[in-house]
C-alpha cells in the first residue's frame, strides 16, 4: 500500500497539499463554562455553533488551550483478548494523546489548537482533516515529505487494557524542528499542554523545549502528562530522566499509578509521602488518575480523592487523555477552580466521566464524549 501521494482523497475529491491547507475550516465559538456543583447540571445547556469560513479557525485567546507532540494512527483489534498476530481485523483509530486532549477539548466546547507534524501522505491527511472536522486550530500542523505518519497497534486484553507496538523509525512527528513552531498561537494559549514521547529524539525535542519556553514567557500555564510509553525509549533509565528533565516547569502534571512507581524506582503509589516526593515547589496542580477508582489531587494547600464512575471497559485507549481535556476545558477557562477545593472536586467529577465514558468504545478520539453526553451521565449518577 502506498502512502506517499500528491493527493489526498476526501469525498471522493483529490485536494493537494497546498489546497488542503487552504482548505475551509470550521469553528466553533462557545460560552466559558466550568463544571457547576451536580445539583445544577439540569440547568446547563450546551452552547455551541459552527461556523464556516474562509479564514483559519478563530479562537478565544483567553481559553485557548494548544496541545502539542505526536498523533498518529491507533490500529485497535476488533477483538479483545488476542495477540497481534490472532487478532483477524483491527480498526483504524487516530490517535496520540496531545491530539486525543485537543479533540476532547473541543467535543467538550472548549477552545483547542494542536502543533505536531504527520507525513505528506494519506494518513496525515486524514488526521488533519479529523481536527478540521472536530473544529481543532491547525495552524500549527506541519507535513513531512520524507517521513510517514506514525502507526501503533494496539493489543487489548480481556479487561480494556492494551499494550502497544509502534512503527516509528522514525515518524514525522519525530522530525518537527523549532524553526516550524507556530510560536504566535503558542504564546495567545492559556495554556500548553504536552507529554513526554516528544522528548526522546532530535529534532523534536529541541522544538518542545522551545515551545514550553515560548509558553512560559508568556505566562501560558503549562501542563504536562508524561503519557509513559516505555518502548519508545532507549533504556528504562533515559525513559526516566527524560521525563524529569521538565518536571519542574509545569503548572499542571497528571501522573498515574504506575508512572509513580516508575519514576520513584518502585516505591508504593498510593503512600501520599510519595506522591509528595514528585510535588515541586512551583507545581499547582498535581493529579494522579486510578482507572475506575477516580482520581487524587494535591495542591499546596489541599489533597484529597474523587471516586470514578463504573462502566464496562472495552478499550481504555484514551481514558486519560479524555480525564485531561475534562478538567482542562475547565481550568482554561477558570484557574480559580485551583484554589477552590469544592468546585476543583467538581470539575475533576467531571473529568473522571470524560474518562470513563471513552473505554466505552474502541479507539481513542472516536470514543471521546461531548459536554451534553458528560453532564447527561452525570445527572444520571446521582439520580
Amino acid at each position: 500500500m502506498a502512502l506517499h501521494s500528491s493527493a489526498a482523497c476526501f469525498n471522493g475529491v483529490g485536494i493537494s497539499r497546498r489546497d488542503f491547507v487552504s482548505c475551509r475550516r470550521r469553528t466553533v465559538k462557545v460560552s466559558a463554562f466550568s463544571c457547576p456543583p451536580l445539583s445544577s447540571i439540569a440547568r446547563l445547556n450546551v452552547k455551541g455553533k459552527a461556523v464556516r469560513g474562509n479564514d483559519a479557525p478563530e479562537t478565544k485567546d483567553n481559553s485557548l488551550v494548544v496541545c502539542f507532540g505526536e498523533m498518529l494512527i491507533d490500529f485497535v483489534p476488533t477483538v479483545s483478548g488476542l495477540s497481534l498476530a490472532e487478532s483477524p481485523a483491527f480498526k483504524k483509530a487516530p490517535g496520540g494523546a496531545p491530539a486525543n486532549v485537543a479533540v476532547g477539548i473541543s467535543r467538550l466546547g472548549g477552545s483547542s489548537a494542536f502543533i505536531g507534524k504527520v507525513g505528506e501522505d494519506e494518513f496525515g491527511y486524514m488526521l488533519a482533516d479529523i481536527l478540521k472536522e472536530n473544529n481543532v486550530n491547525s495552524e500549527g500542523m506541519r507535513f513531512d515529505p520524507g517521513a510517514r505518519t506514525a502507526l501503533a497497534f494496539v493489543t487489548l486484553r480481556n479487561d480494556g487494557e492494551r499494550e502497544f507496538m509502534f512503527y516509528r523509525n522514525p515518524s514525522a512527528d519525530m522530525l518537527l524542528e523549532e524553526s516550524e513552531l507556530d510560536y504566535d498561537l503558542i504564546r495567545k494559549a492559556k495554556i500548553l499542554h504536552y507529554g513526554s514521547i516528544s522528548l526522546i529524539t532530535e529534532p523534536c525535542k529541541s522544538a518542545h523545549i522551545a515551545a514550553a519556553k515560548a509558553a512560559k514567557d508568556a505566562g501560558v500555564i503549562l501542563s504536562y502528562d508524561p503519557n509513559l510509553r516505555l518502548p519508545l525509549w532507549p533504556s528504562a533509565e533515559s525513559a526516566r530522566e527524560g521525563i524529569l528533565s521538565i518536571w519542574e516547569i509545569a503548572d499542571i502534571i497528571k501522573i498515574s499509578e504506575e508512572e509513580i512507581s516508575f519514576l520513584t524506582k518502585g516505591e508504593d503509589p498510593y503512600d501520599d509521602a510519595v506522591v509528595r516526593k514528585l510535588y515541586h515547589p512551583n507545581l499547582k496542580l498535581l493529579l494522579v488518575t486510578e482507572g475506575p477508582d477516580g482520581c487524587r489531587y494535591y495542591t499546596k494547600d489541599f489533597s484529597g480523592r474523587v471516586k470514578g464512575l463504573k462502566v464496562d471497559a472495552v478499550d481504555t485507549t484514551g481514558a486519560g487523555d479524555a480525564f485531561v481535556a475534562g478538567i482542562l476545558s475547565q481550568l482554561a477557562v477558570d484557574l480559580s477552580l485551583l484554589q477552590e477545593e469544592d468546585r476543583l472536586r467538581d470539575a475533576l467529577k467531571f473529568a473522571n466521566a470524560c474518562g470513563a465514558l471513552t473505554v466505552t468504545e474502541r479507539g481513542a478520539i472516536p470514543a471521546l464524549p461531548t459536554r451534553e453526553v458528560v453532564l447527561n451521565t452525570l445527572l444520571k449518577s446521582v439520580a
